[in-house]
């Protein structure tokens, strides 16, 4: 392939591989030396400005963790330490792709980002109401949100880019079913679950890791819109979203939900027939029961929407002792990319605006200056480490155990590795997870999305379905007049 055509770095370098980022074997984690996932990254985090470039259309409030169950032999994280300890938290739900005026009850995934300020820091656990992602790998985020966002020549949002796209990602099969079930329009954030999505470790007392997944679900029962009626309340009530959970709190209707993990011994990993760290895939519960943690209560509106919400930072890296990461690929680049974001949209000292501070510890570093310091700037202390002045010092009792790393580092390709599997999930979600009514209401809303998308991509697209569930592809075909014959030669061709 000559220069001309092929993909550069911004220094005009040639791309080996845009698909897979480089990561210490298979199963990550993500390297720093992946230059070009990092200029993908920060070029991406930098494309719109000021509001946020996904989730930009979003509403928060503030409340309490409470726990009720006892996991201290999982974590040693304080926020968990005694069974009725109370923690205060603020939540911002979003939708991901639409504008800051767009309706909120477009048919998207929403954003829900969860901030607890504990004793030993802030804990942000930032995800979705949904369980998976449409992808597994970080490299490929940028160039999923563009297919949601704006086409570059008319500024219009064609609906074939996303099929397009979807239709050559077989990964992101999981999560384009889910998305057009009826839980693709949920009525508010008060009647949708939220999940921390991505595989994360705790670590207690002894120094053990388990693998964890967070799950938090809605005490007022799952609530959402028809298809139909998320259409007609986009144009009489855009903000139904925002005003439903704000006059419900106002009201002392205080909204709850019950937080639960799924717990996964480290060795565990090495075996589960599932890729664990796969974004694009769901821990059964019948191999990891969910176990209680506590119940979230939402009971305080915010004063001033821009202060405390638009100006609201959540980022993955922000994690207190006893709860850490995992080798997930996509979680690995999200640690670097959201500070990145914030830095960007809100200033280096985004962390002092009131909302982002540390309400219950102490804030001790050697960061200094930089745009909009509104503090003391820690006074005259000295601003180097180490010293002989009293400055704060490393402390090791917070180490973490190693985490076993192997395999030799370049870009693996995820199709032919251990997670090559995009039907078996997908297909326990149509067979078993919707039933009769709600695979009807899935056949619908994909059938009027994808009905004037161009055939080669109906082709593609229906082609995946129909390795789901065979009647499920045939009536999707059916629906949107396409061949089923034509439909399976599409792939391979």
């Amino acid at each position: 392939m000559d220069n001309y055509k092929s993909l550069t770095t911004k220094a005009g370098c040639p791309v080996s591989n845009n698909q897979h980022s480089m990561t210490a074997g298979p199963r990550g984690p993500v390297l720093m030396q992946d230059v070009h996932l990092i200029e993908k990254m920060a070029h991406f985090n930098r494309e719109r400005i000021p509001e946020r470039v996904v989730h930009a259309k979003g509403y928060g409030a503030y409340g309490t963790l409470t726990v009720t169950q006892d996991i201290t032999q999982f974590t040693k994280a304080k926020i968990f330490s005694d069974i009725g300890k109370q923690t205060e938290c603020f939540f911002r739900f979003s939708t991901v792709g639409g504008e800051s005026g767009s309706a909120d009850t477009e048919r998207d995934p929403r954003g829900f980002s969860m901030k607890f300020y504990t004793e030993e820091g802030n804990w942000d656990l930032v995800g979705n109401n949904t369980p998976i992602f449409f992808i597994r790998d970080p490299l490929k985020f940028s160039d999923f949100i563009h297919t949601q966002k704006r086409e570059p020549g008319s500024h219009l949002k064609p609906n074939w880019m996303k099929w397009d796209y979807w239709s050559l990602s077989p990964e992101s099969l999981h999560q384009v079913m889910f998305l057009f079930s009826a839980r693709g329009t949920p009525k508010s954030a008060r009647f949708m679950n939220g999940y921390g999505s991505h595989t994360y470790s705790l670590i207690n007392h002894s120094g053990e890791r388990h693998w964890v997944k967070f799950h938090v679900k809605t005490m007022q029962g799952i609530q959402n819109f028809t298809a139909d009626e998320a259409t007609r309340m986009a144009g009489e009530d855009p903000d139904y979203s925002t005003r439903d959970l704000y006059e419900a709190i106002a009201r002392n209707e205080f909204p709850k939900w019950k937080m639960s993990v799924q717990i996964m011994p480290e060795s565990d990993a090495e075996t589960y027939h599932w890729h664990p760290f796969d974004l694009t895939k769901v821990w059964p519960h019948e191999d990891y029961p969910l176990q209680e943690v506590g119940i979230v209560e939402l009971n305080r509106n915010p004063e001033n929407y821009f202060a405390e919400v638009e100006q609201a930072a959540f980022e993955p890296n922000n994690r207190v002792p006893g709860i850490s990461f995992s080798p997930d690929k996509v979680l690995q680049n999200r640690v670097l990319s959201y500070g990145d974001a914030h830095r960007y949209r809100l200033g280096i000292n985004y962390d002092q605006i009131p909302v982002n501070q540390a309400k219950h510890s102490k804030v001790r570093t050697y960061h200094r200056d930089g745009s909009m310091r509104v503090d003391g700037n820690h006074g005259n202390a000295v601003n180097y480490e180490p010293n002989t002045y009293g400055g704060p010092m490393e402390d090791p009792a917070y180490d973490e155990p190693p985490l076993k790393i192997e395999g030799e580092a370049t870009r693996y390709n995820s199709y032919t590795c251990d997670d090559r599997d995009y039907y078996e999930q997908p297909k326990m979600f149509y067979q078993h997870t919707l039933d009769d009514l709600g695979r009807k209401q899935l056949i619908q809303n994909l059938a009027t999305s994808m009905n004037k998308v161009p055939k080669n991509i109906q082709h593609r697209q229906v082609y995946h379905f129909y390795k789901v569930d065979k009647e499920f592809g045939e009536q999707v075909a059916k629906a949107i007049d396409v061949n089923i014959e034509d439909a399976l030669k599409a792939w391979e061709t």
